[in-house]
């Protein structure tokens, strides 16, 4: 018997995707929603979902799945008919080889799906620039940056991004190229001197490591060839730098790093998309460290929180659609509210 969580989560889903500008994830969920229904390879490969399938965002999980079956060309049939072979991909062509995949690849499918969606998205880099730079416009020395549920780390290179708007630019060029539709007045345009970096999550992925690439990028929807084209220009700046990110708890990490934070710069934790993860106490006690620490700055060494997070999680407004960019600077203690956006940053609009 189908579960209605799931129906219902895969039917919402796939109009986020339309939404979001991917006609063809929105259209494969609705058809992987159909085949639940009539308890197809679907309703096989999810059977009894024992947790909350919205929760744990499972029909994305199911899409990366078959994103990753064309990107590694383990279903031939699947690599060509995908949008990155196929610009007129067709869903009536497709589908029928996505079902039969995932009827054959039953066992491989299920041990995909256990892994939770990681996203590393890079346009959201031009929202936490714009608190990067407010804070920049009072602090000319050196920083050093942390960043808390990095993922692969790949917007730890946000200040060799280059940025591009309709009013306003920031950065010299590279593999990597950020635009947005940015309402407003533009963020102060300071340098930026950032002199180290670190980075933390509880499962990173290596993306020196090939199946680990691989993976990361088959959550991005197959449609947008710009999301997959900051994708890979990411990946190469990260490979080149030597990115790296330790595999920790947040709150026991930044701890330790605040407590040993240089007194000669000043220190940046910031974060996209991450604070509604964590359970409320994993999340209090987040807080509890960059604010304790945020007590003991000084003018020579001060500390900049910079997020980009939903507004029920920074505000507490429930039922709430929009992402809030702010900015916590201590000593002074000080909260300011930059912008909004949504979760992919297709638009910016200033406080």
């Amino acid at each position: 018997m189908s579960d209605e969580r799931v129906t219902e989560h895969f039917r919402e889903q796939a109009g986020i995707c339309v939404e979001y500008g991917s006609p063809f994830t929105g259209n494969l969920i609705n058809r992987m929603a159909d085949d639940y229904e009539a308890g197809g390879p679907t309703a096989h490969i999810i059977g009894d979902w024992p947790t909350n399938p919205r929760a744990d965002a499972l029909a994305l999980r199911l899409a990366g799945a078959l994103h990753s079956a064309s990107l590694t060309r383990r279903d031939a049939a699947l690599h060509a008919l995908y949008p990155a072979q196929n610009s007129n991909w067709r869903m009536d062509e497709i589908w029928p080889v996505a079902r039969a995949f995932l009827d054959r690849e039953r066992i491989w499918v299920r041990d995909f799906i256990k892994s939770p969606p990681q996203t590393n998205e890079t346009r959201r880099a031009i929202a936490l620039l714009a608190g990067f730079l407010a804070f920049a416009q009072h602090w000319q020395g050196p920083v050093d940056t942390l960043e808390i549920g990095a993922s692969a780390g790949l917007n730890l290179n946000w200040d060799r991004f280059a940025y591009r708007t309709q009013t306003w630019s920031w950065g010299q060029g590279g593999p990597v190229v950020i635009d947005t539709d940015w309402n407003g007045a533009p963020p102060p345009l300071s340098s930026i001197n950032v002199r180290n970096r670190a980075a933390c999550d509880l499962n990173p992925l290596d993306i020196r490591d090939e199946a680990a690439r691989l993976q990361l990028k088959s959550y991005i929807w197959p449609d947008q060839a710009d999301r997959l084209a900051r994708f890979d220009g990411a990946v190469a700046l990260a490979l080149e730098h030597g990115t790296s990110v330790d595999r920790a708890d947040a709150a026991q990490w930044l701890a330790q790093k605040l407590a040993a934070r240089a007194q000669d710069a000043a220190t940046i934790v910031y974060h996209s998309v991450f604070l509604q993860y964590p359970p409320r106490e994993a999340r209090e006690a987040i807080v509890n460290a960059i604010t304790e620490a945020g007590a003991k700055a000084t003018s020579s060494a001060p500390i900049a929180w910079v997020r980009l997070e939903p507004e029920a999680v920074t505000d507490g407004v429930h039922n709430g659609l929009r992402f809030v960019v702010d900015v916590h600077t201590w000593p002074k203690g000080e909260r300011q509210i930059l912008a909004y956006t949504d979760g992919h940053v297709r638009n910016v609009w200033t406080a």
